[in-house]
């Protein structure tokens, strides 16, 4: 009795394993040697992966197909989801990262020429003696002539305390030049300018909201509070966002205790909100904040939570209407996974993300343009407002569904444009005229530090005769008429690409604001 009473379980699990063995086989035999699994999406995917390495009629590289997949299957998702291949993970937060490793130089390539446009000052290139107007056509093996912009950045940044010997050539010297330079610590700077734009009013550009952005913000802000800043104008036009975290401790220095900032959700993200702490050292500073279709993401966060706490006026045109939240996940060999894992919410309640169909990026994007084209730009009536309405603090009307709507529209100014000037400027000749007389009036250009003397010199030169002369050699038929209708547009533009060129970033945004409406605009705002 005992010994059948052991030997029961063993005859039980040899019946289950013969049992399956058959079904395995009956099912396999009848049903095309189809996988005997649960059918889920992964599983097929597996699968076919599976089918096309075994099976394919030609070798396959699957790392390669799999890298090719993995972007066509989060743009299925959003168009805000994204995979970014370990070669590129890295280059991908440089701008949003405080510093990265170099050489210390600002360069574009022109003419298949990598021309240095500034250099950092006490960097690298400085000390060995690189100057602005130098060609760089080697690093040391590498040909540099032909290359495209991204490859010569790749080239040019490496390990801090790496050595690359760097060949030039300098304009007036028939001989090369050889630099042997170490790269180091190259700070990435995100307000790009700040200064006191009015005796009593300081102004702020933000460029993206990187690592190190409320760090900058706060020594700018310190530094327009001892030259007598009584208000301000933050400029986020064209401004495409980054860390949120960091919008948030910008919008804490305005905002009293207790006030909501902005709250994110989703289906496996539970509702977490993010309230002012009452520390901020600005909360009673009047503030008027700029963003336009460029403006994205943080740059919402920030403009939202302004205007729904009624705390600052936005002015401008319609935001770009991004409201989705990415999670980086990355994978073993270092590529990563940008997922959309939550939606923000501004104060009032409202999610301003911009409609979109999952699989059509493109359409996404050409947002923009049917804006433009049902004349948003330049009227306010244009706006389409298909969202809900939510109320702010004091009971103002806005709108969700599709970026924040600025409290007063500016539009965009086309009075004085015609198409010849449209043509210069979307063929890049003006850009390259600048650059081509700034690299040739060099010495002469930088005996002049302040924008004033820069603008005298150069309103003696006659530079649009000289452009239009240049243009029409480059096959740019010359039409008087409209020439001289956008004589103010092509000075304004050749003027103000020649002192980016011979200056620094501060300077040209200091000049494009002379005349910039939108800024005229909240600077009357601020003067009541």
């Amino acid at each position: 009795m005992n010994t059948k009473s052991r030997l029961t379980p063993l005859l039980l699990a040899l019946c289950l394993i013969v049992g399956i063995i058959v079904g395995t086989f009956y099912a396999n035999h009848f049903s095309g040697n189809r996988l005997s699994i649960i059918n889920t999406g992964s599983n097929k995917v597996n699968y076919l992966l599976q089918m096309v390495d075994n099976q394919y009629v030609d070798t396959v590289d699957m790392k390669d197909l799999v890298e090719k997949s993995m972007p066509k299957i989060l743009s299925e998702l959003d168009p805000h989801s994204l995979y970014i291949p370990a070669n590129d993970a890295e280059e991908a937060n440089d701008d949003l990262k405080g510093s990265f490793s170099g050489v210390g130089i600002s360069f574009n390539v022109v003419k298949d020429s990598v021309s240095v446009m500034g250099v950092i000052p006490s960097g690298p290139a400085e000390r060995v003696g690189i100057m602005p107007g130098d060609r760089i056509v080697k690093a040391d093996t590498t040909n540099l002539v032909g290359a495209s912009q991204q490859d010569v950045l790749r080239t040019l940044r490496g390990e801090k305390g790496s050595k690359v010997q760097l060949t030039v050539v300098r304009p007036g010297r028939t001989r090369t030049m050889k630099f042997s330079v170490i790269r180091g610590d190259i700070p990435v700077k995100s307000v790009d300018a700040a200064y006191m734009i009015r005796d009593n009013v300081g102004y702020i550009r933000v460029k993206n909201f990187g690592e190190q952005t409320y760090s900058e913000f706060m020594i700018a802000m310190a530094q327009l509070s001892v030259e007598g800043m009584e208000s301000l104008v933050i400029d986020l036009r064209g401004n495409r966002g980054g860390y949120m975290h960091i919008a948030i401790q910008m919008a804490n220095e305005f905002l009293p205790a207790r006030q909501l900032i902005v709250y994110t959700q989703g289906r496996k993200s539970p509702r977490e909100d993010y309230y002012s702490d009452g520390r901020g050292s600005f909360a009673k500073l009047p503030v008027v904040v700029l963003i336009d279709e460029g403006s994205a993401s943080s740059s919402e966060i920030l403009a939202g939570a302004l205007q729904d706490n009624d705390r600052g006026t936005i002015v401008g045109r319609r935001s770009f209407g991004k409201g989705l939240v990415q999670q980086p996940m990355e994978f073993k060999d270092g590529s990563v996974v940008r997922l959309t894992v939550a939606r923000y919410y501004t104060p009032s309640g409202r999610c301003i993300q911009k409609a979109y169909q999952p699989g059509h990026d493109e359409d996404y994007e050409n947002e923009l343009i049917a804006r433009y084209e049902r004349g948003e730009y330049f009227t306010q009536d244009s706006i389409q407002q298909t969202g809900p309405e939510y109320k702010t603090r004091k009971g103002r009307i806005v709108y969700g569904g599709g970026g924040i709507t600025p409290d007063i529209f500016v539009p965009e100014d086309t009075s004085d444009v015609t198409s010849y000037y449209r043509e210069a400027l979307f063929t890049g000749h003006i850009r390259q005229f600048a650059f081509d007389y700034t690299d040739q009036n060099r010495p002469a250009l930088q005996r002049y530090t302040k924008l004033p003397e820069i603008e005298a010199y150069l309103s003696k030169q006659n530079l649009l005769e000289q452009f239009a002369r240049y243009a029409e050699g480059q096959g740019l038929r010359r039409r008087n008429l409209m020439l001289y209708r956008s004589r103010h547009l092509f000075e304004r533009a050749l003027y103000g690409n020649i002192i980016y060129n011979i200056c620094n970033i501060e300077q040209y945004i200091e000049y494009l604001n002379e005349e910039d409406p939108t800024v005229r605009r909240a600077l009357q705002e601020l003067a009541g």
